[in-house]
């Protein structure tokens, strides 16, 4: 029985902060697949390697991670003052499902040094040496990203000297400027950035009890809750609760009652199909502690802990789009996130992570009643890890 050949598509295999991911230019996907629907995600899919009952990857370019099982695909911008669209698909593990619903911060950063890369960008906007700032529509959320790109002999230079907890090896540093980061609210209270209207929340969540949340649409949403209130120290690594079945429900209860709360979805029956947001993650006052590389974190060197949960599991790190969220959230006085800070005004923000620490900007400033933020601002790394063609089978995506 004759079966059909392999089929190769231009790709490039690319490190964005702490994530990794699967780069198409869309042009170079196949025209069924250059439009969203079910092809494309069947061919994302076939990438990476889902749905894998093993949870390994094995047959594919996935990590078996969250913060490797990605794919993204970038064009020249059909927006004004844009360089480029960056669109991103979240491909679950073990399941038939690509996640449209948010942004990944971390590939971010890939996506200005890829545009460069690709030739997407006008090369009279790249500098023989200096920045180039890419400005990238986000056509998940429909947001803008500025991406400031440091640039040697006219390509991007992507070794250096910039340390990012959670990356082994340092590279070139690269500012991320999240314009705007705030989502529009489709929450009860309507509010723009806290869609019930409070910056706390309480939150029923049946078999846990009533939590204190701060529920907020900056970066991607977000269900911020107190360790303490959930009986963890805020210092926990990935070992501590990624292997507790018991825990891993109790954060999915607490993300799908907060879905409802926020109006992500109606019923927490659909919370399955969204599994990429909203995010869950809980804030602790700073203590000393160790983060999984053995480095010690002291107290005096963070403003507070933050651990989050990313498609079911406890992140090794911080997802970028989540580091938007708490730099968004401590800027604004009462947040569950500003309170563990130490509560009042801030412009800038440095938590402890599993990794390590990361320090992330924002200003937020309070209009007609409403808080809004105008820009969140952080550094990251990228680099290409492998470039050519990637290979599938020509039916996959039928």
């Amino acid at each position: 029985m004759s079966h059909p050949a392999q089929i190769k598509i231009p790709a490039t295999y690319m490190r964005g902060g702490t994530s990794k991911g699967v780069f198409f230019r869309l042009e170079d996907l196949p025209s069924s697949c250059q439009v969203p629907g079910a092809a494309r995600d069947k061919l994302f899919m076939r990438v990476i390697g889902s749905p894998d009952p093993y949870a390994k990857h094995t047959d594919g370019m996935g990590g078996a991670t969250s913060s490797t099982s990605k794919c993204v695909i970038l064009s020249r911008s059909t927006q004004t003052d844009h360089d480029v669209d960056y669109l991103y698909g979240q491909v679950a593990i073990d399941s038939a499902f690509v996640d449209w619903s948010g942004n990944c911060g971390n590939l971010s950063t890939a996506a200005g040094a890829f545009a460069i890369h690709a030739g997407l960008v006008d090369p009279a906007r790249i500098p023989e040496d200096g920045i180039c700032s890419v400005r990238i529509w986000q056509a998940n959320i429909g947001k803008t990203i500025i991406a400031h790109v440091p640039i040697s002999a006219g390509q991007v230079q992507e070794t250096g000297d910039f340390e990012l907890d959670g990356v082994t090896f340092p590279a070139a540093e690269i500012q991320l400027e999240f314009l705007d980061p705030a989502d529009e609210g489709e929450g009860e209270g309507g509010g723009a950035m806290f869609p019930t209207g409070n910056l706390v929340d309480d939150l029923v969540v049946p078999g846990v009890g009533t939590l204190e949340v701060t529920l907020i649409n900056a970066g991607i949403p977000t269900v911020f809750v107190n360790a303490a209130a959930i009986g963890y120290s805020g210092t926990e690594l990935q070992e501590a609760i990624n292997g507790d079945a018991r825990a891993l429900a109790m954060f999915e209860a607490i993300r799908a009652q907060g879905a409802v709360k926020m109006g992500l979805i109606s019923d927490v029956s659909q919370a399955a199909s969204r599994q990429h947001t909203p995010k869950v993650a809980f804030v602790a006052p700073p203590v000393d502690h160790v983060s999984s590389s053995g480095k010690v974190v002291k107290a005096g060197d963070i403003d507070l802990l933050v651990r989050a949960l990313s498609m079911g599991k406890l992140h090794h790190a911080m997802m970028g789009t989540a580091a938007v969220a708490i730099g968004t959230a401590a800027a604004i006085p009462g947040t569950l996130v500003n309170l563990a800070a130490g509560g009042g005004e801030r412009q800038s923000v440095v938590f402890g992570h599993p990794s390590g620490t990361l320090r992330v900007g924002a200003e937020a400033v309070r209009l007609d009643g409403q808080w809004q933020v105008k820009k969140a601002i952080m550094s990251r790394s990228a680099r290409i890890l492998m470039e050519g063609w990637v290979r599938v089978p020509g039916d996959c995506f039928e």
